[in-house]
C-alpha cells in the first residue's frame, strides 16, 4: 500500500513539474517585443510564391541580378591577408591603428587641420552601429550642457533606441516634407534655432536614411551657421561615404566643412555598405579636440567606455579595409567599385523614372532621382504599400521607403507598372 502511495505521489509531481517550472521561472513576466518591420516584410516576401516579385526591403546593395556582391578589392585584399599568415590574437582596445589610421583619413581628407595637428581621438568600432553606441555613452558620460540628443524626423530606426539605452533623451527637428517629398529646410532651420544652446543634434553626412533626401551644399553652410551661432554639437552619421555620389570626397562635404568652420563634431562611420563588409562589422568613432592633451584624455575615456562593452573589436574586417586604403593600387581600384555601385542605383533611379512616364503615370515622381543613396521615399500611404504586396507581390515597409539596391533591370518595369496601378 505504501508503495502504491509513494508511486502516485511520484506520478502527480512528475505531472506537475512543467507547470510548476513555468510558474517559478525568472523571466514569466518578460513581455514579447514588436516584430522587426524589416524582417516582417522579408518573411512575407519568402512566403509568396509569384516568380515576379520583388524584395525592396532589405538595406543591403545587390547587383544588377539581384544577388550579394562581394567587391573584387575585398577578394584581392583577403587574398593578402591570408598569405601573410597573420596571427590571431586580441587587438587593442580602440582596435588596429593602421585601419583607425586610414579610416580618419578617408573621412577628414588629407588636408584636415585637426589631423594635421593631431586633435582627433579614434577608434575602431563594430560596424556604424557600434560607433553610434560608442557616442552616446560618451555624451552621456562627459557631455556637460545636456542629456538629450535631436534626431531629424524621421531618422534610421536604430538611433533612436541606441540614444535611449546609452542613457538620452529623444528630441526631434524637422527634416522631411511629405508635401514636396523633400527636405523640409525651413523647418529645419526653425528647429536649430528653437533648440536650447549647446544641445546635440545627429545629422545624416549624406544619403539620409530612410528619405534619401540631402541638403545641399548651400544649405551645409546655413545649417553650420546656425549650429555655430547656437554652440550646439554636430554629431554627424556617415554611413554611405562614396556610395551615394560615387564620389568619396563629395559625400564627405558637410563632416569636412563643419570641422574646417571649427566645429568640434563626432563621427560615425561605417563601411558596411560602401566596401560591401556587411557582415565584418567595421566602423570607427572619432572625436575632434581642441589639442593633443585634450585627446590623450578623450583617448583614455573611450577605452574605459568600450572596455566592458566588447572588450575589443575584430581583426579581419579592419585588416581587409587597411589593406584596400593603403595600397594604391587596390585602393584606386575600390574607388572604381564604389563608384560602380552608386552609380547603379542612381542609374535605376533614372529607369524607373523614366518607366512610370512611359506607362502613363501623371504623378510626380521627379523626388525618385533627386534623392539620393541606397534607399527612397516613394511619398505612398500604407495602404498603397498593403495594395503593392497583396495585388502586384512587391514589398516595402509601411512607410513607403525602398531600397534601390533592390531594383534591377529585370524588375524595374514590374515595379513602375505596379506603382502606377496603384497610385493612379
Amino acid at each position: 500500500m505504501l508503495s502504491a502511495v509513494r508511486l502516485v505521489s511520484r506520478k502527480q509531481l512528475t505531472a506537475t513539474q512543467p507547470a510548476l517550472v513555468r510558474s517559478l521561472s525568472a523571466w514569466s513576466n518578460v513581455p514579447a517585443g514588436p516584430p522587426d518591420p524589416i524582417l516582417g516584410v522579408t518573411e512575407a516576401f519568402k512566403a509568396d510564391t509569384d516568380p515576379k516579385k520583388i524584395n525592396l526591403g532589405v538595406g543591403a546593395y545587390r547587383d544588377a541580378n539581384g544577388k550579394p556582391y562581394v567587391l573584387p578589392s575585398v577578394r584581392k585584399a583577403d587574398e593578402l591577408i591570408l598569405a601573410a599568415k597573420y596571427d590571431k590574437e586580441y587587438l587593442p582596445i580602440t582596435g588596429f591603428g593602421d585601419f583607425t589610421k586610414q579610416a580618419v583619413l578617408l573621412a577628414y581628407g588629407p588636408d584636415s587641420k585637426p589631423l594635421k595637428e593631431n586633435r582627433i581621438a579614434v577608434t575602431q568600432s563594430i560596424s556604424g552601429t557600434g560607433a553610434l553606441r560608442i557616442g552616446a555613452a560618451f555624451i552621456s558620460r562627459f557631455y556637460p550642457h545636456s542629456k538629450a540628443i535631436y534626431v531629424p524626423t524621421p531618422t534610421w530606426g536604430n538611433h533612436i533606441p541606441i540614444a535611449k539605452d546609452s542613457g538620452l533623451e529623444v528630441k526631434h527637428y524637422a527634416y522631411y516634407d511629405k508635401k514636396t517629398v523633400g527636405l523640409d529646410f525651413e523647418g529645419l532651420k526653425a528647429d536649430l534655432k528653437a533648440a536650447p544652446p549647446k544641445s546635440v543634434f545627429l545629422l545624416h553626412a549624406c544619403a539620409h536614411n530612410p528619405t534619401g533626401v540631402d541638403p545641399t551644399k548651400e544649405q551645409w553652410k546655413e545649417i553650420s551657421d546656425i549650429i555655430k551661432e547656437k554652440e550646439h554639437l554636430p554629431w554627424f552619421d556617415m554611413a554611405y561615404q562614396g556610395f551615394a555620389s560615387g564620389s568619396v570626397d563629395a559625400d564627405a562635404f558637410a563632416p569636412r566643412y563643419f570641422v574646417e568652420q571649427g566645429h568640434q563634431i563626432l563621427l560615425c562611420q561605417s563601411f558596411a555598405k560602401s566596401m560591401g563588409l556587411y557582415g565584418e562589422r567595421v566602423g570607427a568613432f572619432s572625436i575632434v579636440t581642441a589639442s593633443p592633451e585634450e585627446k590623450a584624455k578623450v583617448d583614455s575615456q573611450i577605452k574605459i567606455l568600450v572596455r566592458p562593452m566588447y572588450s575589443n573589436p575584430p581583426v579581419h574586417g579592419a585588416r581587409i579595409v587597411s589593406t584596400i586604403l593603403s595600397d594604391p593600387k587596390l585602393n584606386a581600384q575600390w574607388l572604381t567599385e564604389v563608384k560602380d555601385m552608386a552609380e547603379r542605383i542612381i542609374g535605376m533611379r533614372s529607369q524607373l523614372f523614366d518607366i512610370l512616364k512611359e506607362v502613363g503615370s501623371t504623378r510626380d515622381w521627379t523626388h525618385i532621382k533627386s534623392q539620393i543613396g541606397m534607399f527612397a521615399f516613394l511619398g505612398i500611404t500604407p495602404e498603397q504599400v498593403a495594395a503593392l504586396a497583396k495585388d502586384h507581390h512587391v514589398y516595402l515597409t509601411k512607410d513607403g521607403r525602398i531600397s534601390v539596391a533592390g531594383i534591377t533591370p529585370g524588375n524595374v518595369r514590374h515595379l513602375a507598372e505596379s506603382l502606377h496601378a496603384v497610385t493612379k
